[in-house]
């Protein structure tokens, strides 16, 4: 299955098509029991290779299997405790719109991380910096294999997946994406994770020999709680990717999300992906039916993306999308989340 993107503009921004990033991944996947053999010393630091794999130094590397204890002892309590989809508990904190971590923590230990915005400790890597010092550090490869007891996995990238998200290998057992902005080439932002984590996600085609996590079948109150954590994390990096390209901030708008989640509910439930839905309604149309007035709209839209740092990513290395985005005109935004299905409205309001 495919990430897909779409966006539509009123008034400010040109109508566009559709997306269709090329990226095969599968569904996003549920929770599994398998656990990290927690690791508390790093070997020294060397050319990272896929069969000499070897950690960076970076203070957020350090975090991987570390418990909330100590997670606590060191940046306080989170601004808030988001619930994925995968069993993990993302704890989040922020500086404003400058600075953006999610901790992704189960059975009280850390187990996966995403960052982004300005003094973020990432040492010999740093976020901004171009794609060419990124590679030469971690040596990215078309193909990362991961293996737990005699089950392998080896992940397969695309030359567009290389270029816009690839994967590196710290350590047998820890993996980061980094998150290119492909328009400046500077590395945007970056994900921490597990081996186990990644599976749960599967972002990239994949040859294995072993098992496979379960696809999510969680409660519709799990849900609604999965996705109120999403909504609230689109928000969150929207500013910060604003704030890293010399935007204003947006301000969040209740009415307007409410829009928003409509739209990507009725997109999975009646199984169609477009800005327009099956009776002709497109978002002019939607935001009349909720009494919103505005001067200029727009929206943008993603599929099976496994979470909301992944669609922000999409959408940012995506032209149209990135236009609505970082447009200066937009005051205001909602976003709606339903299951994996992923809709931003933004708008500029009247004075």
């Amino acid at each position: 299955m495919r990430f897909i993107l779409g966006l539509v503009g009123l008034l400010v921004i040109v109508a566009g098509g559709f997306y269709l990033l090329d990226k095969t991944p599968e569904e996003a996947i549920n929770h599994t029991a398998n656990k990290l053999e927690h690791k508390n010393n790093l070997v020294e630091t060397k050319k990272i290779t896929e069969h000499n794999p070897v950690p960076l130094d970076g203070d957020l590397y350090q975090w991987i299997g570390k418990d909330t204890d100590d997670l606590m002892g060191k940046f306080g309590k989170p601004v808030r405790k988001d619930m994925s989809a995968y069993g993990y508990v993302w704890w989040v904190y922020k500086k404003g719109n400058k600075q953006y971590v999610q901790f992704g923590v189960e059975d009280n230990k850390v187990m996966t991380i995403y960052a982004i915005g300005d003094n973020l400790s990432l040492e010999p890597i740093h976020l901004g910096q171009k794609y060419k010092g990124v590679k030469k550090t971690l040596d990215f490869s078309d193909e990362v294999t991961y293996s737990s007891g005699l089950s392998s996995y080896t992940f397969k990238l695309k030359n567009r997946e290389l270029e816009s998200r690839p994967l590196a290998k710290l350590t047998d057992q820890i993996f980061m994406q980094c998150y290119m902005d492909t328009f400046t080439n500077k590395l945007s932002s970056v994900r921490i994770a597990t081996g186990e984590v990644l599976l749960e996600h599967r972002p990239y085609a994949m040859e294995y020999r072993g098992k496979l996590p379960a696809k999510p079948d969680l409660s519709k109150s799990v849900w609604d709680k999965v996705e109120n954590g999403m909504e609230k994390q689109i928000f969150d990096i929207t500013n910060v990717m604003r704030s890293t390209h010399g935007k204003s901030s947006l301000k969040w708008n209740k009415e307007i999300s409410k829009v928003a989640f409509k739209h990507s509910k009725d997109m999975a439930v009646n199984n169609y992906f477009s800005h327009y839905s099956k009776n002709g309604a497109g978002l002019k149309e939607r935001l009349a039916s909720q009494e919103v007035y505005y001067r200029a709209a727009g929206e943008n839209i993603a599929a099976k993306y496994p979470d909301a740092p992944s669609a922000m990513n999409g959408w940012l290395n995506s032209k149209g999308h990135r236009e609505a985005l970082l447009n200066d005109g937009y005051t205001h935004l909602g976003a709606g989340v339903y299951h994996f299905y992923y809709t931003q409205n933004f708008l500029q309001l009247p004075r």
